[in-house]
């Protein structure tokens, strides 16, 4: 980036907000929601819509979100639309960028206005930067460790919020999944949102599955209550043994935050004696990766991740190209899978692996997320398949 882009000034005479990256960069703009600081990892999200979802998602602990659509907030915010499961322990992001300032909300579902619930969320917003600089800055070198910062009265000591971002230790090697897991079991029957009744029962259950929550999100499972299939939900560091204690039909591996090898050190174990037992079971995102692991291959740390509602995915099982949400800054590395295993999932934006199976058994896993919130509902088959495997 050239000068002129590294250094955006806001269209006031006193930026109220700004963003420091850990290489220098600095994005002056209009701060919004919550006053202070928050340093992260920067990663953009090309989603048209869905940014309560996106913000909410415990995938996104310790991120900075970029949205890429440049109107943001017209829809507001409602208690619906919330992502992180109970017992969640924050919400997920720590940032979020718009170009645009913060449109006023203009939907018949809104509760508040978006400003208002990033104040109250804890959340530091920035607006009026040229994001299509920032992101293409991305795509260039990365997603970059940054500080986020908004003061009404414009005084920022840029030299110390640049000094925090290089301190800040970034996500490899972070096991996240214990920051956002529920510290205690609980059961879930509500299912999927319908226009005009809202989220109902599941009354007729016919099976019965153990959630391993490692940042889980709610319409996880809420599809997986429209399957007919009731969840317990059990904290990230459960024993296979406690988790067999409870009689499931099968076992949910949940998307969450980190890195997949660091999450790993007592996961792997629990899953490995899990697929010891036969135990019938879906991944979804880290928990695609954590299978991966478990199975013996590997995972690495990507660019600049996969983030966004409109990312085209080909199932080898069934011939098809799917449009799914993804969310994740690491992969498994295709070329590292055993024999054992079958890649079902590319991507087709750059070949990266996003689903696998077990040849003699049914486990399976994905790297996107089949339950969107947003995005598209390509995939929702697969919590079918699953309760087709119990």
């Amino acid at each position: 980036m050239d000068d002129r882009t590294k250094n955006q000034a806001a269209n006031t005479e006193k930026p109220t907000g700004v963003l420091v990256l850990a290489s220098g960069e600095v994005f002056y703009g209009h701060g919004a929601g919550a006053i202070g600081d928050a340093p992260g990892e920067v990663c953009f999200n090309t989603a048209m819509t869905g940014y309560q979802e996106i913000l909410t998602d415990p995938s996104y602990a310790q991120q900075i979100v970029l949205f890429t659509f440049p109107h943001i907030g017209n829809t507001g915010t409602n208690g619906d639309d919330e992502e992180a499961a109970c017992g969640s322990a924050e919400t997920a992001a720590r940032g979020a960028i718009f170009r645009e300032n913060i449109t006023a909300p203009s939907n018949y579902r809104s509760q508040a206005p978006l400003n208002d619930w990033l104040a109250e969320r804890g959340i530091v917003g920035l607006s009026g930067i040229d994001t299509r600089a920032l992101t293409s800055h991305i795509r260039e070198t990365g997603m970059p460790s940054g500080v986020i910062a908004h003061n009404s009265n414009g005084e920022f000591d840029i030299a110390a919020l640049q000094a925090k971002a290089r301190n800040w230790p970034g996500l490899v090697g972070a096991d996240l999944a214990k920051t956002v897991s529920t510290k205690d079991s609980y059961k879930w029957d509500e299912t999927g949102w319908r226009w005009g009744g809202g989220h109902g029962k599941l009354k007729d259950a016919t099976k019965h599955v153990v959630v391993i929550d490692y940042g889980t999100k709610r319409n996880i499972l809420r599809c997986l209550a429209d399957a007919g299939m009731r969840s317990t939900v059990v904290p990230a560091g459960t024993d296979a043994a406690d988790i067999l204690a409870l009689g499931p039909d099968g076992v949910v591996l949940s998307n969450g935050p980190g890195d997949p090898a660091a999450t790993g050190a007592y996961a792997i174990p629990v899953v490995q004696e899990l697929i010891d037992s036969e135990m019938p079971m879906l991944g979804i995102c880290l928990g695609h990766q954590i299978l991966a692991l478990a199975l013996g291959a590997k995972t690495l740390k990507m660019a600049q991740g996969h983030h966004g509602a409109n990312h085209p995915v080909k199932d080898f099982e069934t011939g098809k190209v799917e449009i799914v949400s993804m969310n994740h800054g690491f992969a498994v590395d295709g070329d590292s899978l055993p024999d054992t295993v079958v890649e079902t999932h590319k991507s087709l934006f750059d070949g990266s692996n996003c689903g696998i199976r077990l040849k003699d058994r049914p486990v399976f896993s994905v790297q996107h997320h089949p339950e969107a919130s947003p995005g598209p509902r390509d995939s929702f088959y697969l919590f079918e398949r699953f309760a087709a495997a119990l």
